[in-house]
């Protein structure tokens, strides 16, 4: 099949599975940043999602979309790499127009996907997973003190924030790139495309980074959030 085989139709998957994801991302910034204004109302939205079936359903899709975003990110990465030959080792400028950020996608991404795998440690393996397992379900649904527990370590605000800017960086190319692969890039929307991929990217980032400082401060203040 086509969208498999061919290039175009990698570069379709992986386009398609990556503005998935975004539209994940926005959900759960969207879901953190009620932690800011109440734990309770945090916590509800924990309890409703939960171990119920549309939660892990909805749970496996996700992960079934971020696998095969991240093969085919590989796939791309060496098929490219292939086509390039020997000229891969001839010293060249960096031409100017090229962001970046689309130079260094591989290793973005595996930054991503590193903070990806301790996210999950910390959070999902300590909630939805116990509920699963039938392990240890005291804080299965209490998000916010998850929050507080590993935002209290500075070494974890630390790390999180570098994977957010890595993420950041991911999404400013992404998010255009993912839209004109598809079709969508007229000439007219090709720079709107890509200010709306900064401005997208940095209010997600902003959502994120913004939970992460807030109860790192709590951390350190101790009672005065």
């Amino acid at each position: 099949m086509w969208l498999f085989n061919s290039s175009i139709g990698r570069k379709v998957v992986m386009s398609v599975t990556g503005m998935a994801l975004i539209l994940f991302l926005t959900f759960h910034m969207s879901m953190n940043v009620v932690a800011l204004f109440s734990e309770d109302g945090y916590n509800m939205i924990c309890e409703m999602l939960g171990a119920n079936w549309y939660a892990v359903a909805a749970t496996a899709g996700l992960a079934a979309l971020a696998v095969a975003h991240i093969f085919y990110a590989f796939v791309l990465t060496a098929q490219n790499r292939k086509a390039r030959g020997e000229s891969k080792y001839a010293v060249t400028d960096k031409p100017a127009k090229v962001e970046w950020a689309s130079q260094n996608m591989l290793v973005l991404g595996i930054i991503v996907l590193v903070g990806l795998c301790l996210h999950l440690y910390d959070f999902w393996a300590k909630m939805m997973l116990q509920e699963l397992i039938g392990g240890d379900t005291m804080y299965a649904t209490d998000g916010a003190y998850w929050i507080r527990h590993t935002f209290s370590d500075p070494i974890h605000v630390v790390i999180y924030l570098i994977w957010l800017v890595a993420l950041w960086f991911h999404l400013t190319h992404g998010f255009w790139s993912a839209l004109q692969t598809v079709g969508w890039n007229g000439k007219t929307w090709f720079c709107r495309w890509k200010i709306i991929s900064i401005v997208y990217s940095t209010l997600l980032f902003a959502g994120f980074a913004i939970v992460v400082l807030y109860f790192a401060c709590c951390g350190m203040c101790g009672s005065c959030c």
